[in-house]
């Protein structure tokens, strides 16, 4: 069973433009010659002109601007303010308000059919655009969390999104579909580790924040390796975010410190020791 794309696949490639992934989204909107089917006709709302709604929430250039609002029947939206208009988001579920074949998400659709498959199961194109489809809705609105320090909220996401990179890579039928995300996994994974240190900041634990920008280095440094690693923008930042904890940490933190040091030079792994040995130092100054 195909999955359903975000986009109309049929559309003419001429009418198509480059997605964040590298690959081909068509438009929504009919072309110039394009006629509006009958059904459509009966069915089209009343189109108004938002120039009163946009000017009550100016767009302030070199800023993020996104609010939280509740709908009518109470459940929580996100907007975001971008040049020419309004994104508007659900704070559940999918962002985009849709149920794919009943299930809350696409991820969640493909699972249930990976589990009636077994063995047998696979992605085709169709499914694996689908599925990064949704990476892309949930990358948008963590984004918005992390704005408004909705820091499990944006853990929660960021999950989603890895486990749509995870799902495509270990079973799309195509190699080229496994590949297409993978350059956004750091980004995303980086994102998940800087809000769960920006969590424990919150709740006053900078021994927990810590703990989650370590794990978070040791992790991203096995999914760059060495090379990757060297050049890496998210390394730099998560060690940027470790510096200015580390004068945070209770002096009673530093007899751990030298423990951990202790044990990973023991244990031969050098990079570590390097990072503690610079703890320990901006302790001391």
């Amino acid at each position: 069973m195909a999955f359903i794309s975000l986009c109309d696949r049929n559309q003419d490639p001429e009418e198509s433009e480059t997605g964040w992934d590298g690959g081909k989204v068509e438009k929504r909107l009919p072309g110039p010659n394009q006629a509006v089917s009958g059904r459509r006709r009966e069915t089209q709302m009343t189109f108004s002109d938002l120039s009163h709604f946009l000017n009550a929430w100016p767009r302030t250039p070199g800023q993020f601007q996104v609010r939280e609002l509740q709908a009518d029947d109470g459940r929580l939206l996100l907007q975001v303010r971008i040049d020419l208009g309004v994104i508007q988001m659900e704070a559940e579920g999918r962002p985009d308000g849709q149920r794919p074949a009943g299930h809350a998400s696409m991820l969640e659709y493909a699972m249930a059919r990976k589990q009636e498959a077994g063995l047998d199961f696979s992605l085709d194109e169709a499914e694996c655009v689908s599925i990064r489809d949704e990476a892309i809705l949930f990358y948008h609105r963590y984004v918005a969390f992390f704005n408004l320090n909705r820091f499990e909220a944006v853990m929660r996401d960021a999950d989603h999104a890895l486990s749509c990179l995870n799902l495509c890579r270990d079973h799309a039928a195509d190699d080229n579909d496994r590949l297409r995300l993978e350059h956004l996994r750091p980004q995303v994974f980086t994102m998940k580790v800087r809000a769960a240190a920006e969590l424990a900041m919150a709740h006053r634990q900078p021994r927990a924040a810590m703990s989650a920008i370590d794990q978070g280095l040791e992790e991203l440094q096995s999914i760059l390796g060495s090379e990757g690693a060297e050049r890496s923008n998210e390394i730099q930042l998560l060690r940027g975010m470790r510096e200015m904890l580390v004068p945070k940490l209770p002096s009673s933190q530093r007899v751990e410190l030298e423990d951990r040091l202790k044990a990973a030079l023991d244990a031969e792994n050098y990079e570590l020791a390097a990072i503690l040995r610079d703890e320990l130092k901006m302790m001391k100054d």
